[in-house]
Parts: C-alpha cells; sequence; structure tokens
C-alpha cells in the first residue's frame, strides 16, 4: 500500500458556538492541512497521483476558506452542532469537498484522511470508516 500527504494552509476565523471557554469569542488561526491518499497500485510512470494534481486540488479547497469568517460561510453557522465551525468539521468539510474534486483521478489513490492543525499543538482528523 502506498500513501501520498500533501499540505496546504489557510489563515481564517472563526468563533465555537456552545463554547464555556474564550475559544467562543471571535479569533483566528493559520490554520494547517494534511490531506492523505493512499492505494495499492502506481501508475505507468510510477506514481500512485501527481503530487501537482493533489496539491493544487487542496489548495483550491483550503482558498475557498483562506482570510475568510468561517461562521458566515454557507458551510458553517449555528443552527447544528455539526455546522460549528471547529476543527473537527473543518477537517470533515475539507475531507468531502477534496474528495469530490478528486473523483475523477480514478481508483489509483484514494483520499483516506484529512488533518487540520489550529495550533502547532493541537490537530483534528476525519476519514470515512
Amino acid at each position: 500500500m502506498f500513501e501520498l500527504r500533501v499540505r496546504a494552509s489557510f489563515a481564517a476565523a472563526h468563533r465555537l458556538h456552545e463554547y464555556p471557554d474564550r475559544c467562543r469569542r471571535l479569533h483566528g488561526h493559520t490554520w494547517e492541512v494534511e490531506a492523505v491518499v493512499s492505494g495499492p497500485e502506481l501508475n505507468a510512470a510510477g506514481m500512485l497521483v501527481d503530487f501537482t494534481l493533489l496539491k493544487n486540488e487542496l489548495r483550491q479547497v483550503v482558498g475557498a476558506l483562506d482570510h475568510c469568517y468561517l461562521n458566515e460561510l454557507a458551510a458553517f453557522g449555528p443552527d447544528r452542532p455539526e455546522k460549528n465551525p471547529t476543527a473537527e468539521n473543518i477537517a470533515r468539510y475539507i475531507f468531502t469537498e477534496l474528495k469530490a474534486r478528486l473523483a475523477g483521478i480514478g481508483p489509483a489513490g484514494v483520499l483516506t484522511a484529512v488533518t487540520v492543525w489550529e495550533s502547532a499543538k493541537a490537530a483534528a482528523t476525519y476519514r470515512e470508516v
């Protein structure tokens, strides 16, 4: 089994609903994002997926979040807990968006996880079971 990892980053502000501490107030992070693609077979060029393609698709997804107030985006909001812009929900959102963009690459590589760091010491990972 082969596994590729690519990273991107974006800066964005958010506030957490139903949170008792200071993160309920408006604040921002420079989020680091890692996407993992895995698969058992390499193509004729000896690659699972072209790094350039994978990096470009990830940059497109996180670019839509860059310099935004996440709470104002349709993907996040106060109406349901799964829409609260937590690191966990941001990881799930990026996974879902990236998976859709990578659907055309065929069975060679499958998106298996997205990890989002809100700081150097705190991260959340989303993967489908």
